[in-house]
């Protein structure tokens, strides 16, 4: 049975109390864990070449707070334990069009909740493991994430991962997405490239400045999660630094492509407008196919606190039915930190890192402010595939008080274009997030 407004808005009321009770309550142990921090903490490595299971959601934090007590040595095994906490807040305005193709409603919810644990063995060769569990908003249940293990072999440079992993397409998938500089990332990856997938990765790091991951991905024991769009999976990704050094100036280039068999020979192509409580705006349907390929590439240049970038993409479909249609999308970002900071890289994993404040506010310092401007296309129309353009535009502020605690809040301005007419939609997001 369909809610009526006094139910929505009761549940609304009841969701905020709880989101902003959740919040307030990290908020205060994070404060409190931060006024024993030292002052004199070093900063983490910003030229990173470490990587071990878990790769991005592994990387190690400053030695601030908590993370000086979250790690153990149990002598045949390291262990250490982290946790994610996310909570997002949104409401709109839209023309009398928009309302028509698709309505919004003002929202705040708990967005994600995780638990990491990670180590690594006491063995000759590297070994090391990861395991994660999270609690979905959406879907309201608990999953499991990145699980599995990592074998180094430095005799070719190589590491090998075999578990649940990130499949290795896009920067923006690669790192953790608490991290990234967008308010969201673009609608095309989240209708096309998934965020998980079961199977083995090759990463091959000959030289600092290049990088190929090479996985191959299936799907019998993620069948039920809502990331297997596809039975199958070949992912490759060649990235090339052709400048690159530790504080200043870093020139990070890739090519990416994906060979897939869509799930059960059916695809549907659905994305939110950049706004996690929002409804799908792009949506194809579901459609014939027996198998598809992906197409991208990125580049990302930082110069101390400046950072501009994007990526495009490209998703092609042998699905006669439809005209074999081929949908694209990407975005551009600038990110500045204005209080200085240089955002950290991993070069053995090829992704952007965590910001890590010089002084935080609780080290009578002002954090760090990060102000942003995202702009992202994308084109699900083509043939006889009719799910829609759409075009938002994002400036937005990150406040890092610390470490683990971050404030965000973005203005939206986005336009779609499905059905021959356009509607636009303004967006009003705000979002606290803890992680260690």
């Amino acid at each position: 049975m369909t809610e009526g407004p006094v139910a929505r808005t009761r549940s609304f009321r009841i969701s905020s109390r709880i989101a902003a009770g959740l919040a307030l309550v990290l908020t205060v142990f994070a404060v409190g864990s931060a006024r024993a921090q030292d002052s004199t903490a070093a900063q983490t490595a910003l030229l990173d070449t470490t990587i071990v299971a878990g790769e991005a959601d592994a990387q190690m934090p400053t030695k601030r707070g908590l993370a000086k007590y979250n790690e153990w040595d149990f002598g045949f095994t390291t262990f250490r334990f982290g946790y994610g906490f996310l909570v997002d807040f949104a409401t709109y305005h839209q023309d009398e069009v928009a309302k028509e193709q698709v309505e919004t409603e003002p929202d705040v919810g708990l967005r994600d909740f995780r638990f990491l644990l990670k180590g690594k063995f006491k063995t000759k060769r590297p070994l090391s493991w990861t395991a994660g569990i999270m609690y979905d908003g959406g879907t309201e249940d608990w999953h499991m994430r990145q699980t599995g293990l990592m074998v180094g072999v430095p005799e070719i440079k190589s590491n090998f991962f075999l578990g649940r992993t990130k499949e290795g397409f896009s920067q923006y998938k690669v790192m953790v997405g608490y991290d990234i500089w967008s308010i969201e990332r673009s609608p095309f990856l989240d209708a096309f490239v998934p965020i998980l997938g079961d199977g083995v990765k090759w990463i091959f790091n000959p030289t600092p400045r290049v990088l190929l991951d090479l996985g191959a991905y299936f799907d019998p024991l993620s069948e039920e999660e809502k990331f297997a769009t596809y039975d199958d999976q070949i992912v490759a990704r060649l990235n090339y630094r052709p400048m690159i050094s530790e504080r200043g100036k870093l020139l990070h280039l890739a090519v990416m492509g994906r060979a897939t068999h869509p799930d059960e020979g059916q695809f549907r192509a659905k994305s939110k407008p950049e706004a996690y409580l929002a409804p799908n705006f792009l949506d194809t349907g579901n459609f014939a196919s027996e198998s598809a390929q992906t197409i991208g590439f990125e580049a990302v240049y930082r110069d101390g606190p400046l950072l501009v970038g994007g990526e495009y993409g490209w998703q092609t479909f042998d699905a006669p039915t439809v005209g074999d249609p081929m949908l694209h999308g990407g975005n551009i970002s600038v990110s500045w930190l204005a209080t200085g900071e240089t955002r950290g890289y991993n070069t053995s994993g090829g992704y952007f890192k965590a910001i890590s404040p010089t002084r935080t506010i609780f080290e009578g310092g002002p954090g760090t402010v990060e102000l942003g401007l995202n702009y992202s296309y994308a084109d699900f129309d083509d043939a006889g595939v009719t799910g829609g353009k759409y075009w938002r535009i994002t400036p937005l502020v990150k406040w890092h008080l610390m470490d683990y605690l971050r404030i965000e809040a973005g203005y939206g301005y986005g336009e779609l274009d499905r059905f021959g007419e356009t509607g636009k939609t303004q967006f009003f997001q705000g979002r606290v997030l803890t992680a260690l």
